[in-house]
């Protein structure tokens, strides 16, 4: 897979020594959850492999290419800048290595997750909180429910997260508990 080679080795060079292994993890978990759940192994491991790539931009570059890029964010993400990567990167990766629109949401939902995830989104967003290189209390769980069922593992993943952040009183993305709240009415779980 000629892309992925270019890729990996662009991300060796432009990525920390962590963040590389990050996306290494994440590459190979998305394969894993792709072949368990029908969905093409090698497309999914591109995605996970460059989900992170606008990650390490200062705050200065990703105000730069956002504004550059007419990059439409909103008044979360401008309070919290940290989210920016998911859209900067979706645009990196349309433009230099033309991923398809599903790769590139894939990669735009990462962070905050989204109602309008397919499988791909969904597996490169759970693929990235469980990959091999996690190991908080729990992960483990997640990764045999991420097997199972993997909108439940979204729904797991999310409460985890929104709980986490209320605990530390930051502020919750929409877009998080959108989805949420869409997967536990599409469950019946509530």
């Amino acid at each position: 897979m000629e892309k992925f080679e270019t890729i990996q080795k662009e991300l060796e060079k432009s990525l920390s020594e962590k963040r590389y292994k990050h996306s290494l993890g994440v590459a190979k978990m998305a394969e894993i959850l792709a072949k368990a759940h029908g969905e093409n192994e090698q497309i999914a491991s591109l995605t996970g492999l460059a989900h992170d790539i606008a990650k390490e931009l200062s705050l200065e570059e990703s105000k730069k290419y956002v504004e550059e890029n007419k990059i439409e964010i909103d008044q979360i993400e401008k309070r919290n800048p940290a989210l920016l990567h998911a859209k900067i990167g979706a645009d990196m990766v349309k433009k230099q290595y033309g991923f398809s629109s599903q790769m590139q949401n894939a990669i735009k939902y990462h962070t905050t997750a989204n109602p309008k995830m397919d499988k791909l989104a969904q597996i490169i967003y759970v693929a990235d909180k469980i990959e091999e290189n996690r190991t908080f209390e729990g992960v483990e769980s997640l990764r045999t429910l991420a097997m199972q069922n993997l909108e439940e593992a979204v729904l797991a993943i999310l409460s985890y997260d929104i709980k986490k952040n209320i605990d530390k009183g930051k502020i919750l993305h929409i877009d998080s508990i959108k989805t949420r709240n869409d997967i536990l009415l599409k469950l019946n779980l509530f």
